[in-house]
């Protein structure tokens, strides 16, 4: 599977519009680690992963095939940016304690991927991917969002879309389970600030392109009533995979 990029001409909006990941994620995912030496974020976009897991681990290396992206990314010193895919050529073998792959490994070739996790994963070390899907806000506002969701932009998902649906328990996954920390995404955004974070959906970039019309501004329009003024709270259920590494 060659890379896909369909973020690179949203990535300004992207670092500034999506959601952020809970700091306890991390927290209980690097209780997990074996060490705290080493972490690789593979497909790490603008970094948001890279930056959180800085706080658990000595150095993390993030990897990301699109320059756009990585010229988003948040500076830390001990995170290396570094150019590539679904591989880490510049890690050495059994040299990572923990490995992460957030709202990416879909677009993955995964059979790549894995055979590099489990290359540069010292044994017992973790392998950890997630990934987040429809957000929920109230009951008519999630059934305006689901229509939206399934109407005129849904021919423009990509097929990599089923496997966020189906939480990734649809792929295959060689690894020993541990079960994913039951953990959510939560803020309170503006109806403004949703209508940016929608605009970065791959789909909506695309329907855009090709039709020249926005289809958020409609939308925003149809919520303006139900939204009311000021912020709602807004919250993303995360669903993964995490495992061991046998070694």
């Amino acid at each position: 599977m060659s890379f896909q990029d369909h973020f690179s001409t949203q990535a300004s909006g992207y670092a500034k519009a999506r959601p952020v990941y809970p700091s306890d994620l991390f927290v209980q995912l690097a209780r997990l680690a074996p060490g705290r030496r080493l972490a690789w974020d593979a497909g790490t976009g603008n970094g948001q992963a890279a930056v959180a897991l800085a706080a658990h681990f000595g150095r993390v290396v993030a990897t990301e095939p699109s320059q756009a992206q990585l010229a988003q990314a948040v500076a830390h010193p001990r995170v290396d940016y570094l150019v590539s895919a679904e591989t880490a050529p510049m890690l050495a073998d059994a040299s990572v304690d923990f490995v992460t792959v957030a709202q990416a490994v879909h677009w993955f070739n995964r059979a790549s991927f894995y055979a590099e996790a489990k290359r540069v994963l010292r044994p017992g070390g973790v392998l950890a991917i997630w990934s987040y899907e429809l957000c929920l806000i109230t009951p008519g506002i999630n059934e305006v969002l689901q229509l939206f969701y399934r109407g005129a932009i849904w021919p423009c998902w990509p097929p990599e879309r089923r496997h966020v649906e189906a939480g990734y328990r649809d792929f295959d996954f060689p690894f020993q389970e541990i079960p994913f920390p039951a953990r959510t995404m939560e803020h309170a955004w503006t109806l403004a600030e949703f209508a940016a974070y929608l605009r970065t959906w791959s789909s909506v970039v695309r329907y855009k392109r090709e039709s020249g019309i926005d289809p958020v501004s409609a939308l925003e329009a149809e919520l303006a009533v139900l939204w009311g003024d000021g912020r709602r709270p807004i919250v993303w259920p995360l669903a993964g995979r995490v495992g061991r590494h046998a070694g």
